[in-house]
């Protein structure tokens, strides 16, 4: 036996168990960088009243911040598949704190766009190098890792609200301030994560040495494959467009339509949010027990009737709907995560770029478009129409099985 060989059989079992410490970490950082995220779209209200900003420009905000991000985080994933950058995960939320900074001291709109350039930087940076991480550090429980890792960023979401009511209402833009001490603190945690990182690369070098992998990545992706693929981004976008209807313009609503304060219509999102995070935590155990596609399928179109009669009913009732839908909807979000990465194998971080940076990208295009929408035909008729996008869910029936990904896969 070669002295590499027996390198690589020295601890087996350890390198093959699930690391929950890297996992637990790696997903609180996501949730603080998300929660960074989640001031531009938190600070809506404060920045439609301080600058005089018409819809269409809250939107363009949005739309600076996730494009970034969206165009950047399949690149830079496609990168990292050919060579593992463990430090530029710190490297990341260093802008991102740079961003956040200038936000709070923003004098302008325009000076706002270049600010949240600098976050979506850090994002596109950080996503498809985290979900590598989490996909390192999962041994066994794939499903279960993924849902730990998205947990975190939309756990991070769901602050928003909160951000909103006890930061920037009263402290006003300059409260953003406060989270370059989040991102600070981000990015000592992510020293830790890369110096992990690290060694785990050097084994899984070593390892390779040994048992050189008889599937080749850079093959051409086959036909159905890239079918599945399109189909799965689709779905993608029709859920990201109804996430940032609600996110982004729900509370303009609330407060119209019930006569709610900033404080009061920052709940209703709360809610939504948080039974999101809590959606996407159950998602991947869920999905590991009954399929991948089953909980895509169930996710979208469990949630079409509740989110096509939210607009109509009153507010105790909508804050209950959105609730339930926000839990079912988001179930199936690190599971389209995981049903990428085992669609196309070896392409770990391309295809956490093209799921999760398409969501955000998908965000940013509906933020612009939905924005306008509004201006244009009125808040109210844009919010009943963004309800029937789950509806787009059925296409989830011509996805491939689970059984014949594995197929595939053999």
């Amino acid at each position: 036996m070669s002295q590499s060989a027996a390198a690589v059989k020295m601890k087996p079992q350890k390198q093959n168990e699930t690391a929950y410490k890297i996992l637990f970490i790696i997903g609180l950082v996501h949730l603080l960088n998300d929660s960074i995220q989640s001031v531009i779209p938190a600070m809506f209200p404060i920045l439609e009243k301080s600058m005089g900003l018409t819809f269409t420009q809250l939107g363009i905000i949005g739309f600076s911040l996730n494009i970034v991000s969206s165009v950047l985080q399949p690149l830079i994933g496609m990168a990292t598949d050919k060579k593992p950058m463990p430090y530029a995960l710190p490297l990341g939320l260093t802008s991102t704190m740079f961003g956040v900074l200038g936000l709070a001291f923003a004098p302008s709109f325009e000076f706002v766009i270049l600010s949240v350039l600098f976050i979506g930087l850090g994002s596109a940076v950080f996503h498809p190098e985290g979900s590598r991480v989490a996909y390192m550090a999962a041994g066994p429980r794939r499903g279960l890792a993924q849902s730990i890792y998205q947990v975190g960023g939309n756990s991070g979401q769901a602050l928003a609200p909160l951000i909103t009511a006890l930061i920037l209402v009263p402290l006003g833009q300059i409260g953003a301030a406060w989270f370059t001490l989040v991102a600070a603190f981000a990015v000592a945690l992510l020293v830790y994560i890369a110096s992990w990182y690290t060694r785990k690369l050097d084994f899984e070098k070593l390892a390779s040495k040994v048992k050189q992998s008889s599937k080749q990545v850079n093959k051409g992706i086959p036909k159905n494959i890239k079918i599945a693929l399109i189909l799965i981004l689709f779905l993608i976008f029709a859920r990201s467009w109804y996430i940032s209807g609600m996110t982004n313009f729900y509370a303009f609503y609330a407060i119209d339509k019930y006569g709610l304060t900033i404080k009061q219509s920052q709940l209703f999102l709360f809610a939504f949010l948080v039974a999101g995070a809590v959606g996407t935590f159950f998602g991947g155990p869920l999905a590991d027990r009954f399929g991948k596609k089953n909980i895509i399928f169930i996710s979208m179109i469990g949630t079409a009737p509740l989110s096509a009669i939210i607009p109509f009913v009153p507010y105790a009732v909508a804050f209950i709907l959105l609730t339930v839908s926000g839990f079912i909807l988001m179930s199936s979000f690190s599971v389209t995560v995981v049903y990428a990465q085992e669609l196309v194998p070896g392409k770990i971080g391309t295809m956490a770029g093209l799921t999760v940076g398409l969501a955000f990208g998908m965000g940013a295009i509906g933020s612009v478009g939905l924005g306008s929408l509004a201006d244009l035909i009125g808040l109210p008729r844009m919010i009943m129409g963004v309800g029937f996008l789950p509806l787009l869910g059925i296409l989830t029936l011509f996805l491939p099985s689970d059984e014949k990904l594995a197929k595939w896969n053999n």
